[in-house]
């Protein structure tokens, strides 16, 4: 079972009404074939099952993914990322920063965080690139390193999530401010008394979105 034919098999299912419902939301900025998030795993589901026996992560799959007009095959792309993540080393981040930079918008961010997340809990070593994606011009791969902690409760690294938060106060784009609340938001369900602590320092300096969002749970 080959992935390219994965892509057919997406491309097969395309709702022409569905899709106009989809670029409303998304802003228009993509184009949509018009595919449910159900439907589209239960495309994957065989292909990825298939994909992760082989140990092999294919770029060429990826790539394609994601030079395909159509929005699903991000999302594809970026869910067999997620499958693979297991195998995935730290030369990959290179190109999953090619893939932040082209066609960014919060749908896409908001899964490859995760990703990178996970090859940087495996590869200690990858903390100093994501203190370098902190103070990055494009602010999805600052989103990414402020996020790529997510869910990572008592094994969070809280020097390296503090000093990342740290170079991104004052900001005023939207992602980056609710991206800081998200992430602290998180780590309060851990460590509440940490999160209290780090917004009554910086509380001068931090967004009231990010205040916010921060606080919900303490």
């Amino acid at each position: 079972m080959k992935l390219t034919a994965l892509i057919d098999a997406i491309l097969a299912n395309k709702d022409e009404h569905r899709a106009i419902g989809m670029c409303a939301y998304m802003r228009n900025q993509f184009q949509f074939l018009g595919i449910s998030t159900p439907l589209r795993r239960k495309i994957c589901e065989p292909y990825f099952k298939q994909a992760k026996k082989s140990q092999t992560v294919d770029w060429g799959f990826i790539n394609t993914c994601w030079a395909n007009p159509y929005r699903e095959l991000q999302y594809v792309a970026k869910d067999y990322l997620a499958v693979m993540q297991e195998i995935l080393a730290p030369s990959d981040i290179s190109k999953i920063r090619e893939l932040v930079v082209v066609k960014p918008w919060w749908d896409t961010i908001d899964g490859l965080d995760r990703t990178v997340g996970y090859i940087v809990c495996s590869y200690p070593d990858m903390s100093d690139l994501m203190l370098q994606w902190s103070t990055d011009e494009n602010f999805w791969l600052r989103r990414i390193a402020i996020d790529h902690q997510l869910s990572r409760k008592e094994k969070t690294d809280v020097k390296l999530l503090g000093k990342i938060i740290e170079n991104n106060l004052g900001s005023d784009e939207f992602f980056i401010n609710k991206a800081i609340g998200w992430a602290l938001r998180e780590y309060s369900k851990t460590n509440p008394q940490w999160v209290r602590e780090f917004v009554k320092k910086n509380n001068v300096g931090m967004a009231k979105l990010s205040i916010r969002e921060a606080s919900k749970y303490i």
